[in-house]
């Protein structure tokens, strides 16, 4: 688009979760899907790229795959700010008090207080893609990425992501207010109910979104720092943008993983693809790019989910040396 009229473009992807045949696990068809889709990129003449976490299939136990991810933005034609997601550094907190033993109780094998992210893990990943929580302008727009999961773990990082969103008022006002995150804040409305993970009905709700009070407080924030556009992806599975106290939430799909609770809306969007944000005098127009490769799954190998180490057999991997 012309740089002289004012109008530009950027783009918003997540949930790439690129692999490695060199784990106990991979999906070739993600990384296929994920490889059309950069391309498609490349060739928007973007400024610049958001990803919202979830750039592998198992960063948090794969240094290796951050290296991976790294070196493939690295081949876009603009640069790329990124949050991390669960699969990167760990998921939200769960805890163990009692929830494993009800978990037990009703046969469900859930192990998610072995899964919580790690202040060790958030650091790594700043290594390779810098901070997790961040705030620049640019072109007359904010630009604001978290990782609102630290959001309750008593981690320092949490304290860090509270910081800055409460200094995001007081800082040089722009024109529009973009902002990411990589779970949902909610998923429909604010005020939810905290939902019980032990709940087997409750449970998707719980994981795929914030926990209150924090939600609550996350979204004050939000509002007092005008945020205008806030994405969200984690689910894989795309809705119809939704304002909310005058903020339009995307909710976005993958750009390679399996759509998820596409079932519940009848707006669900389950292709995989990105997001073309086009900026003009008159605003920011966010439209939805389906990626040119929607192939099936083919030659996966390894479980789904989020294995225990015990379920992790290296012996499968198809490329040597496997990674440890």
């Amino acid at each position: 688009m012309s740089q002289t009229d004012g109008r530009w473009t950027f783009l918003h992807v997540n949930d790439s979760h690129m692999g490695t045949p060199r784990s106990f696990r991979f999906r070739p068809a993600v990384n296929q899907r994920w490889a059309a889709i950069r391309q498609q990129m490349a060739e928007t003449g973007a400024d610049l790229l958001l990803h919202g976490g979830d750039l592998t299939r198992d960063g948090e136990i794969h240094e290796f795959e951050y290296l991976q991810a790294r070196e493939d933005l690295e081949t876009l034609p603009f640069p790329a700010f990124i949050i991390p997601g669960n699969m990167d550094v760990g998921n939200k907190h769960a805890t163990r008090n009692g929830v494993k033993r009800k978990w037990e109780d009703r046969g469900l094998g859930w192990n998610d207080p072995d899964l919580n992210m790690t202040a060790e893990r958030l650091d790594l990943f700043s290594r390779y893609f810098g901070s997790i929580h961040w705030t620049f302008l640019y072109r007359d727009i904010r630009f604001t990425g978290f990782f609102a999961a630290t959001a309750g773990t008593g981690l320092p990082h949490e304290e860090q992501m509270w910081r800055m969103l409460e200094r995001l008022p007081s800082l040089p006002p722009a024109k529009h207010h973009v902002a990411m995150m990589h779970y949902w804040p909610f998923m429909e409305q604010p005020d939810e109910p905290a939902w019980d993970l032990t709940n087997p009905d409750e449970y998707d709700n719980w994981y795929f979104s914030i926990d209150p009070p924090h939600r609550q407080r996350l979204w004050d924030l939000l509002k007092a720092a005008n945020v205008e556009i806030l994405f969200c992806g984690h689910v894989h599975t795309g809705r119809s943008v939704q304002d909310v106290d005058g903020i339009r939430v995307y909710r976005t799909p993958a750009a390679g993983n399996t759509a998820q609770l596409a079932e519940r809306w009848a707006d669900s969007e389950t292709r995989f693809g990105f997001q073309r944000c086009d900026v003009t005098p008159e605003g920011i127009e966010v439209t939805f790019v389906p990626g040119n490769d929607q192939c099936e799954e083919f030659d996966s190998f390894g479980p789904m989910g989020h294995p225990t180490a015990a379920l992790r057999d290296y012996s499968i991997a198809r490329e040597q040396p496997p990674l440890g």
